[in-house]
């Protein structure tokens, strides 16, 4: 069995919550490897602890992988899928559905029903201490998956709605997918959609956001436009990405995720 536990909450890296889903992991399974994804997921944004999720996994070694995103609070059946060479953990939400996607899709999935596997008391505000931790600890120490609770239906999965780009008239539309920490815009337009409409690394491009347009320039990274300029370009994703440099492009913007986006050629 994998000594690797890979760990993606909204939890924040303020308080002890993180510190304390280690502690609990590592009095279970000492010998578990913890990789921490990130804790900074704005608090219950499901789509965007997918995406980190799923654009992260296929540079992360084959373990048991939890992510915890749940604005919820805990009312989301608790389950473990199985996916490839990987184990998933956490709220049936979504949150791991793309990953699971990107780890080759659901083979088995199970619904966190064996209280023996959790805490001797559950808080139903902390389950990723409580449930989450040691159920992924003990599924590192040996537990075979089946032993969490019942198999589930793996069409019975919550999946989330996949992020698509799509061409029309002349120009592609997509959404935006996250945001990070900078003000970075990643979109759900590939670099492939901009190839298709004979977009290249710097061309103008006509960007419509609603009723407004502006123009930016496609570059290989933002670091090549002065400080405070606008700048579109390919990040490590192969997404179609929008920043300022040394500023934050959401705000400029306006570009919350699940904005609607629109890219033409600049004429």
């Amino acid at each position: 069995m994998t000594s690797i536990i890979t760990l993606l909450t909204d939890y924040g890296l303020e308080d002890g919550y993180v510190a304390a889903c280690h502690g609990v992991i590592l009095g279970i399974a000492p010998q578990a490897r913890i990789i921490d994804v990130g804790h900074l997921i704005p608090a219950g944004d499901v789509r965007r602890g997918a995406a980190i999720l799923a654009q992260t996994i296929p540079y992360l070694p084959a373990g048991i992988h939890v992510a915890i995103v749940d604005p919820s609070a805990g009312t989301r059946r608790a389950v473990v899928i199985e996916a490839g060479d990987r184990i998933f953990v956490g709220p049936d939400n979504g949150v791991l559905s793309w990953a699971v996607t990107a780890a080759g899709g659901a083979r088995a999935a199970y619904e966190i029903t064996n209280r023996e596997l959790f805490l001797e008391k559950v808080s139903p505000t902390f389950l990723g201490r409580d449930l989450f931790a040691p159920v992924a600890a003990h599924l590192c120490a040996g537990r075979p998956p089946a032993d969490v609770g019942p198999q589930l239906p793996i069409d019975d999965l919550v999946v989330l709605p996949a992020p698509t780009s799509r061409m029309r008239d002349g120009s592609v539309e997509g959404e935006v997918l996250s945001v990070d920490h900078n003000g970075n815009v990643q979109t759900s337009i590939t670099a492939a959609d901009l190839e298709a409409l004979g977009i290249r690394v710097g061309d103008t491009m006509v960007v419509g956001l609603g009723r407004r347009q502006f123009t930016v320039q496609l570059r290989e990274t933002f670091t090549t436009v002065p400080p405070g300029e606008l700048v579109a370009f390919t990040d490590s994703a192969g997404l179609v990405a929008m920043a300022v440099n040394a500023g934050d492009a959401s705000e400029r913007l306006g570009l919350p995720p699940g904005a609607h986006v629109r890219l033409s050629p600049g004429r």
